[in-house]
């Protein structure tokens, strides 16, 4: 065939100008679509107000919980008293209850402060005592270290005056040129060159000295300053206490927790007590010990994790291949050209619609209720949902089947049994398996959300770990498990179906 060349195409058409122009109608049909189109979209930005969505978006919270998923924070609290500092953290910190990072640095002294002494004998009051108020230091200042802790009556309180070491002042660096400096009754914050000084007044307010700069926040006289740095983290400061929040990059202790004995060791020092190391526990060896911390990580939960997710694939696998088993029979009863019946045919149909016209989150909530928590309901709800679509899907694949092939098996005299078998299976078993497999792959996504329900599986510890909404970090691994596992099944679903279908499983899928 002679193939045109663009002169002699423009030749022709200069030659025959209406059969190239086309109708009038044709013209104009492309630009109505097209304004009509352009028409529908500025209504629906002006009908759904979606600039003014845009505009009032939390994009700072939405910012804030994504970076949640990949960072995690350490949160100490300096509370502040007459002459000294408390300093706390979390029983859950990532750096444990008595956590000492690098960037919080504390300077102590000897002060002096007082002791109450038991009720009705208060000559009698010591060092062991129960905490009570207190004093200011020794002249005025910290006494210096290594004073001895003597303790004298107190006639006006009826305990006795003590003095130990404590914490004067505590720096907290947020990020690389921002500083909170904490001493009894101040704290200084820096945040690049800009400087904030405030004067605490035990109890009762919080002063600024002079304005607050932009990254600082106080909404009433006296009431609590907030500043913020960025991702670093922010701060609270209170009458009484200085909240912190520093954030970091990882995810803190996924592989031992502040409990193991490993918990804080560097790698190859961890990897030498494995290895060679002494034991640590002497019923069982450093391995079994490092093995069974990282299983039973406090904090991340692996072991349970790793069970949920299994239990969401047996979920899966289960309910798949129990549908498939009943659709199967079942679709031979619906296919009118296999059962000539009528009623049998509508009855069928019938329980085919029922069960797939109600969605598998709610017969996950039925199943929930009549079963309880666990993978038991879960199965269910998939096997429900599963066989009226395999019983639809099966049925209309029997008939269009090619009878050819079934009047030949039945021309040599073979049983209706053995019709079917010779006749009718060889054709949609190939097509059953695809599909049977196809929602094998579903499934396993399927389960995760009706797990959130009480169906068991990873998606009810997903969900609990979402209500706290302080460990996306944790939803952040369960979810990454739950795409790997997705992955993988697609891929093995997927060359499975190719196999069974005739394709090559060298190659990926037709498109």
């Amino acid at each position: 065939m002679a193939i045109l060349s663009l002169s002699e195409v423009d030749e022709i058409a200069a030659r025959h100008p209406q059969v190239f122009a086309g109708s009038l109608r044709k013209r104009l049909a492309g630009w109505a679509i097209g304004l009509g189109v352009a028409a529908y979209l500025a209504f629906a930005w002006w009908f759904f107000a979606i600039g003014a969505v845009f505009a009032n978006g939390n994009w700072d919270i939405a910012g804030a919980y994504l970076a949640d998923w990949v960072t995690y924070e350490v949160r100490p609290t300096i509370g502040i008293e007459e002459n000294h500092l408390e300093i706390s953290f979390p029983r859950f910190d990532p750096v444990g209850e008595r956590g000492n990072p690098g960037w919080l640095t504390r300077e102590t002294a000897m002060v002096e402060r007082v002791v109450a002494a038991p009720a009705g004998n208060a000559a009698s009051s010591s060092a062991g005592g129960s905490a009570g108020s207190f004093l200011g230091t020794v002249g005025g200042k910290p006494a210096p270290t290594g004073s001895s802790a003597a303790a004298a009556p107190s006639p006006a309180t009826g305990g006795a005056a003590i003095r130990q070491e404590e914490t004067v002042r505590a720096t907290v660096e947020i990020g690389t040129r921002s500083l909170i400096d904490v001493v009894p009754g101040v704290v200084i914050v820096t945040r690049g060159s800009e400087t904030l000084v405030a004067d605490i007044i035990q109890g009762q307010s919080v002063t600024a000295r002079g304005p607050l700069p932009d990254w600082a926040e106080q909404k009433a006289p006296g009431a609590k300053i907030i500043v913020r740095f960025g991702f670093p983290g922010r701060a609270e400061i209170e009458d009484d206490e200085i909240k912190i929040r520093h954030r970091f990059w990882g995810w803190a202790n996924f592989v031992f927790d502040t409990n193991s004995p490993f918990w804080g060791r560097p790698a190859d020092e961890v990897f030498s007590l494995i290895v060679s190391g002494e034991r640590i526990d002497p019923k069982r060896s450093n391995p079994a010990l490092a093995w069974d911390n990282i299983l039973n990580n406090s904090e991340w939960q692996h072991l349970d994790v790793w069970t949920k997710l299994l239990q969401t694939i047996v979920m899966a696998f289960v309910g798949t291949v129990f549908a498939s088993l009943l659709a199967f029979p079942l679709a031979f009863a619906a296919a009118r050209n296999i059962t000539r019946s009528r009623i049998a045919n509508q009855v069928a149909k019938r329980l085919f619609d029922f069960l797939r016209s109600v969605d598998m989150l709610i017969w996950a909530l039925f199943f929930t209720r009549a079963f309880g928590p666990g993978p038991l309901a879960g199965i269910s709800a998939i096997f429900f949902t599963d066989t009226g679509t395999f019983g639809k899907l099966y049925s209309e694949t029997l008939e269009n089947i090619d009878d050819k092939q079934r009047e030949g098996i039945r021309s040599v005299g073979a049983a209706p049994s053995l019709v079917q078998r010779y006749g009718v299976v060889p054709q949609v078993l190939p097509v059953f398996l695809s599909q049977s497999l196809y929602f094998w792959e579903s499934n396993t996504r399927s389960a995760t959300i009706i797990g959130a329900v009480g169906a068991g599986g990873i998606g009810l510890k997903l969900w609990e770990a979402m209500r706290t909404n302080s460990d996306w970090e944790n939803v952040a691994y369960m979810v990454l498990l739950i795409l790997i596992v997705v992955f993988v099944f697609d891929n093995i679903s997927n060359a499975l179906r190719r196999r069974l279908m005739g394709g090559d499983p060298a190659q990926g899928p037709q498109g």
